[in-house]
């Protein structure tokens, strides 16, 4: 069998479109995805946060699941209300082990008579064999053959207001179907910037024609990867691998909020019993915002210690802020070290330099609540 590490990058359905535009691209979870284009991952972060930004996030994995009892099912795998989910709304949840370790997070939508979810690129096979081993008979998984684009930005709703009338009106964290020249798209009002904006699957032939209508509109400039971990650096989002991972629970991630009062009452997931006690009696350590001082960020590795020396955690995502204008970091701390305004030192190559723990967000979420 060939080294999938070796295997060629696959295309998405823009691909194509990348390259014409002269995107620079690289090897991402398996894809060949744009990092950046002419202008540059800033010029991108600011133009999302200042009018609309067009993403290639086809590489995420879109499933279906089918069948009786479809919900129940899922909710015994992860820690979210999935049961209570209503028809045209979507929850944000993770598939945890019995360690209480993430596998995965994921988006799951409630189309009416099927679920939608969506999951990381680089998790997608394994996710869709354990969905098919873990749930009973009676459901069924389907991987789709789509396009996935993110339209991102505090003038993303205008924009497509003009070639989807009504999805402007979508509450955030909800979904309906709508059509644009002939192609039949799912719309969800959500994204991964902390700004306002859509996710619009599409059938893969009609990716590429509606990617040009909308990248036509004034306001829309194409954004890479690059620009795509910069905002979500900011609004203090997960990245899976980075941030979150099997060695990490939900309430250690910041990430409690996602366990809904009857899951707690029921304890019908798995890690269950590590995920409660640790909201119960805290988590060894937590997920902190770090903003060290000058110009330098601190990237992924790097080792957070008290001032003096005593190492008390590790950066997981780090880059510079455009918006905020500095380096921004996120990463895990002792809880007893925890507390926003904390000064400590972070080691960048080989010097400890001075920062402080920080509350997250860094840019507030612009999300449309209707």
């Amino acid at each position: 069998m060939s080294d999938p590490e070796s295997a060629p990058a696959k295309p998405t359905p823009l691909t194509g479109l990348h390259r014409a535009l002269g995107a620079k691209m690289a090897p991402f979870a398996g894809y060949d995805m744009p990092i950046h284009y002419a202008g540059g991952i800033i010029e991108e972060h600011l133009h999302t946060r200042s009018a609309a930004s067009l993403f290639d996030v086809s590489h995420m994995g879109q499933l279906t699941i089918r069948g009786a009892g479809r919900a129940g099912a899922l909710e015994a795998l992860v820690p979210g209300d999935i049961a209570g989910l209503a028809p045209g709304r979507m929850r944000y949840t993770m598939l945890t082990d019995e360690a209480g370790g993430i596998l995965d997070d994921l988006i799951v939508t409630n189309v009416g008579d099927y679920l939608f979810v969506v999951v990381n690129a680089a998790r997608k096979d394994a996710d869709i064999a354990h969905l098919r081993e873990a749930l009973p008979g009676g459901c069924v998984v389907e991987a789709l053959d789509r396009g996935l684009v993110a339209l991102q930005g505090k003038q993303a709703a205008s924009v497509l207001a003009r070639l989807a009338p009504g999805a402007e009106a979508l509450p955030f964290m909800s979904a309906a179907p709508f059509e644009i020249d002939g192609a039949r798209l799912a719309v969800t009002r959500s994204g991964y910037t902390g700004e306002d904006g859509f996710e619009i699957s599409i059938p893969a032939g009609d990716t590429e024609r509606i990617a040009r209508m909308l990248l036509d509109q004034k306001e829309v400039e194409p954004a890479g990867l690059g620009a795509r971990d910069t905002l979500r650096l900011e609004a203090g989002l997960c990245l899976y691998g980075q941030d979150i991972d099997r060695t990490t629970t939900p309430v250690e991630a910041g990430l409690a909020w996602t366990v809904s009062r009857r899951r707690r009452a029921d304890a019908g997931f798995p890690g269950a019993r590590v995920i409660l006690d640790q909201l119960a009696s805290g988590p060894p350590r937590r997920r902190v915002g770090i903003r060290p001082d000058g110009r330098a960020p601190a990237r992924a590795h790097t080792s957070i210690q008290e001032v003096g020396g005593e190492a008390i955690g590790e950066i997981t995502s780090g880059s510079f802020g455009p918006s905020v204008g500095g380096p921004v970091a996120m990463g895990y701390v002792d809880a007893r070290a925890g507390e926003a305004g904390r000064a400590v030192e972070v080691v960048v190559r080989g010097r400890p330099l001075p920062a402080r723990v920080a509350a997250l967000p860094f840019v507030p979420h612009r999300y449309f609540k209707g």
